[in-house]
């Protein structure tokens, strides 16, 4: 791995035309057999890292190869579910700045640029950033559905650390602090949806994955939810985001969000009836 004052070797040119590097950045990521989409995420960090950091919960394909291409400090473990290991990839880094990415994801040229400009002095005073996701669907923009998704993920280490229910994770303040945060301009690229087929069974999996992170928490199932929640999850994203602005991806995106919401209520009812093992 590459010192902090030296180039990681094989990065890309930075998207302002230079190689321009962010002062103090580490960059956490978990994989996992992710060959497919990780490239484009370390060609858009690599020239903003200082080191690149990845737990790798046991990848057999090239996801390996690519992040020792691009100079990454590789972890290797077992999976220990979203919250759990992505603090472990969050501990791991050393710099006073962390930029938090999934393997999915990608940082754009207009958000690499004020991700720079916040680094260097330049932009609003923060202890944590929140950046809006889009996501991509056959290489185009979802612009409505979702939208606008903002998420922490730039953060000055110590400041914060991964909570929520898995594997709906997000990065929560440290207990006893109350850290300032502001917003980026730019766009983090999500490629989570190679087709809708593969996505809904992507759904299914986290929705069973939210009922029993519920159920464990004390949350029960209610069977008016069931009727009434995938209705509303529907409706949110048609009527309020105008998801059917997108065209039948946006109908298809709503879709998705309101079976995911269906099978969660479903799985946490048999969850609270004992018929469902966790």
């Amino acid at each position: 791995m590459a010192s902090k004052n030296e180039a990681i070797p094989h990065a890309t040119p930075s998207p302002l035309g230079e190689r321009v590097r962010a002062p103090g950045l580490s960059v956490a990521i978990v994989c996992r057999n992710n060959e497919e989409s990780i490239e484009r995420t370390l060609a858009s960090v690599a020239p903003l890292a200082s080191e690149i950091v990845a737990v790798d919960s046991g990848s057999t394909d090239g996801t390996i190869a690519l992040l020792e291409k691009y100079g990454a400090r590789v972890i290797r473990g077992e999976w220990l579910g979203h919250i759990r290991t992505k603090q472990q990839a969050l501990e791991a880094c050393t710099q006073a700045w962390v930029l938090c990415i999934d393997s999915d994801e990608s940082i754009e040229p207009e958000l690499a640029a004020s991700i720079q400009r916040t680094l260097a002095g330049k932009g609003e005073r923060a202890d944590g950033y929140l950046v809006n996701r889009k996501v991509y669907y056959r290489n185009a923009p979802l612009n409505h559905a979702w939208q606008p998704e903002w998420r922490l993920r730039l953060i000055r280490r110590g400041a914060f650390r991964w909570g929520g229910l898995d594997p709906h994770d997000s990065l929560e303040a440290v207990a006893g602090a109350t850290p300032k945060t502001a917003r980026l301009q730019g766009v983090m690229r999500h490629d989570s949806i190679g087709t809708f087929s593969e996505f809904f069974v992507k759904q299914a999996s986290h929705a069973r994955t939210m009922a029993r992170s519920m159920h464990a928490a004390g949350k029960r199932g209610s069977v008016l939810k069931l009727l009434t929640s995938p209705i509303g999850a529907m409706l949110k994203q048609v009527v309020v985001k105008q998801a059917w602005r997108d065209g039948y991806p946006g109908w298809l995106a709503a879709s998705a969000t309101a079976a995911g919401t269906l099978i969660k209520h479903a799985v946490l009812i048999e969850l609270s009836n004992g018929d469902e093992k966790e």
